[in-house]
């Protein structure tokens, strides 16, 4: 009866674990295609470009496309090696709206995103400035739906987390885990609530009032920060202005890595920096990463342990014991296809949770090391030192 009692509450508190998970995603705010008509201020979006030959003719087209009246495009050559200074001209020349800067050489003390959007606002005339990177790509009405929301939500910073795009199996597997770790780390409603010091924002698409982007001292007072996105998050919220991160599933897509190996860089990049002044959640991460994969290997010796048990005369008992893991079983199999589902992409993707969940946690543990020991982070062919 003790060894029932306690699989009972093994079930008990795995089925409550994995609801919390699952239940932190939640958003309030919501963007809706919608269109603003003239007169509207000057928006300029702003966009960082380095080694982004795959990606930036999609970005900028739609960025060209969009129904707002009154916006600029710059578009920074962060001192690519690839096609990227070749398309950028070549678009340019097809289009006035687009302005080029070619980037200069990355001075010391910055990392390269922030100082290549630093060059790009220092030449804006807008009174918002959107930051865009160049892997997302906006519907036609993108930039007047997330403008209305922003003014209906009196947001200072308005970033949205967009819609992914997934396609091969390495993406299927491991970028819903990552999706749902962010949530739980940085849950919307805690994110959105002025009372509570929670900050993110996703680099992939911000929208800021110019006033408030200069008061904070704009991307030079986060000039080192390799997750810059949070950094500039933080510092809004912290000196009192309006944060709003919403759903914009609707009105924008994004594709960021495309193999492990993109992915294992791009998120060891980010995991570690983006959590480290946030122990507890980098250690539960690792541990709920860890725990998932242990609980692949666990749970299908508790059923055998149970049929053991009614084997030898167990009866009622050894049977709760043998169907208390496969309930629990069944339940992390429905979150997580219900999750791909959401994503996109096929339900069958939930038996890929074993292992997403140990490739993530290798991530996080790597990501953690590489700063701890001082190797620091390589991103796009610079290495920063970080501590």
């Amino acid at each position: 009866m003790i060894a029932f009692l306690l699989s009972f509450a093994a079930l008990g508190i795995g089925l409550i674990i994995l609801r919390w998970i699952h239940s932190q995603h939640r958003m309030d705010v919501v963007v809706t295609p919608a269109h603003v008509q003239p007169p509207a201020p000057l928006i300029s979006l702003c966009v960082p470009a380095r080694n982004e030959e795959r990606n930036i003719a999609r970005c900028l087209k739609a960025l060209l496309a969009q129904t707002y009246p009154n916006l600029e495009i710059i578009v920074v050559d962060d001192r690519s090696t690839d096609s990227t200074p070749r398309i950028l001209d070549d678009l340019a020349q097809c289009d006035p709206r687009l302005r080029v800067i070619h980037g200069s050489e990355l001075p010391p003390g910055w990392a390269g995103k922030p100082y290549a959007l630093h060059q790009a606002s220092a030449v804006a005339r807008g009174e918002w400035l959107c930051f865009v990177d160049a892997d997302t790509f906006l519907a036609p009405h993108a930039l007047a739906s997330c403008y209305l929301k922003a003014l209906e939500t009196k947001a200072d910073l308005f970033t949205i987390l967009t819609y992914q795009e997934l396609g091969t199996f390495w993406e299927k597997t491991l970028m819903p885990l990552v999706l749902t770790a962010m949530s739980v780390g940085f849950p919307p409603r805690r994110v959105n609530d002025p009372r509570r010091p929670d900050a993110v924002a996703n680099g992939q698409f911000i929208l800021i009032r110019r006033a408030v982007y200069q008061d904070l001292g704009g991307h030079a007072a986060v000039r080192d920060q390799i997750v810059e996105d949070k950094a500039l998050a933080e510092h809004v919220k912290r000196n009192g202005y309006r944060l709003i991160l919403a759903d914009g599933q609707q009105i924008a897509r994004t594709r960021m890595y495309r193999s492990l190996p993109e992915m294992w860089e791009g998120w060891t990049k980010n995991i570690y920096l983006g959590l480290r002044d946030r122990p507890s959640l980098l250690l539960l991460g690792a541990f709920g990463a860890a725990l998932a994969w242990l609980a692949a290997l666990v749970l299908p010796l508790w059923p055998l342990l149970g049929l053991a048990w009614y084997l030898q005369g167990g009866g009622g008992p050894a049977l709760g014991v043998i169907v208390h893991p496969l309930i629990l079983w069944g339940a992390l199999l429905w979150e997580r296809a219900n999750a791909c589902a959401a994503l996109g992409i096929p339900r069958r993707y939930s038996l890929t949770t074993p292992l997403g969940a140990a490739v993530f946690a290798a991530i996080m543990l790597v990501s953690a090391w590489n700063v701890i020991s001082g190797r620091g982070i390589r991103w796009k062919g610079r290495h920063y030192a970080v501590s």
